[in-house]
């Protein structure tokens, strides 16, 4: 089933406001629904804990009321750039290929078809790049109008990173968080809430599927067709995305994960790529990603549909092009 999304809902820390003021929220399940909520009616910040939304104590959602136009976002005649991280402290993604060498930049390896990819993709439309996987270089990110996370998973940040993430999303700082960027810092509610209120639990083989096209007026979807086919691992998420508007599903009948356990999957409404405002900052997000060929000339069914998903995202939660818009 798709749903179609609309709402423009913001949530502000229910502590913050008091248990008697009243919020919108949307539900899972409902044809207008945006991830989990009361199907956009209103509810008191008691209910909120009811409901099995997480309150991640910032204002998220997708009305731009949680925007701190601060100094992060591109500004017109600016040098646009980014900064893509890719250290795992967990499996590494073939994608990925050997672990970077230490400081800002170091030479790319044959393997590293990810990065290469990203950094290509950037250039071409004029988006300088740097890239590292070293914690010392996680800094300076006010430099920088969105950082993306690569697939870096488990434990990629350390205490003083950590800080420096929300320190720059506080800012109006874009994030952009692309496959194993969920399976990461689970031990930190904040980046949870950054991801959506979600995280990655699990997947089925890594294996064909239909996509869907939720909003077709974003930015990173107006060019999509209403349908199309391509192969990835469809992540399971827990706990499911919530003030969120999805982008992208997959097809249930392609998505079933085929045992006898683990995850039991997100049934009609899988979303696979979503974006809301979090915290101050930007979030666009995608669970795709996972098969190498996405990201080199090797031939991949709508490879190209992928490419200029990721391209269109990111250029949105820079500031570039309109955010979060449909």
């Amino acid at each position: 089933m798709r749903s179609l999304i609309r709402s423009g809902v913001a949530l502000v820390a229910a502590a913050a406001l008091g248990a008697g003021l009243v919020l919108a929220g949307s539900a899972v399940g409902s044809d207008k629904g945006n991830g989990n909520g009361l199907g956009g009616r209103p509810a008191t910040a008691d209910q909120i804990y009811q409901d099995g939304v997480k309150d991640y104590g910032v204002c998220r959602g997708t009305d731009p009321v949680c925007y701190h136009d601060w100094g992060n976002g591109w500004q017109e005649g600016e040098q646009k750039r980014i900064l893509i991280w890719s250290r795992t402290a967990g499996p590494r993604h073939a994608h990925l290929g050997a672990p970077l060498g230490p400081g800002l930049n170091p030479p790319l390896n044959a393997d590293n078809v990810a990065q290469a990819a990203l950094k290509t993709w950037a250039e071409e439309r004029g988006i300088a790049v740097d890239y590292t996987e070293d914690l010392a270089s996680f800094s300076r990110l006010n430099n920088y109008q969105a950082v993306v996370f690569l697939s870096s998973n488990r434990d990629t940040l350390d205490d003083t990173a950590q800080t420096n993430l929300l320190q720059y999303v506080r800012r109006g700082g874009g994030f952009v968080g692309i496959h194993n960027a969920f399976g990461a810092e689970y031990h930190w509610p904040w980046y949870e809430g950054l991801l959506g209120g979600t995280n990655f639990y699990d997947h089925a083989p890594h294996r064909d599927g239909t996509i869907e096209t939720i909003d077709g007026d974003d930015v990173s979807t107006s060019f999509m067709p209403s349908e199309w086919a391509f192969k990835d691992e469809w992540y399971n998420l827990e706990p499911y995305p919530s003030y969120v508007n999805v982008l992208l599903e997959v097809d249930e009948a392609t998505s079933l994960n085929g045992r006898d356990s683990g995850h039991p999957g997100h049934g009609a409404e899988h979303p696979i790529s979503w974006c809301h405002y979090y915290d101050g900052g930007k979030a666009w997000l995608t669970t795709l990603g996972h098969d190498p060929a996405a990201w080199t000339d090797a031939a991949m069914v709508n490879d190209d549909l992928f490419k200029q998903h990721v391209v269109e995202g990111l250029e949105s939660a820079m500031g570039i092009k309109p955010f979060c818009a449909g």
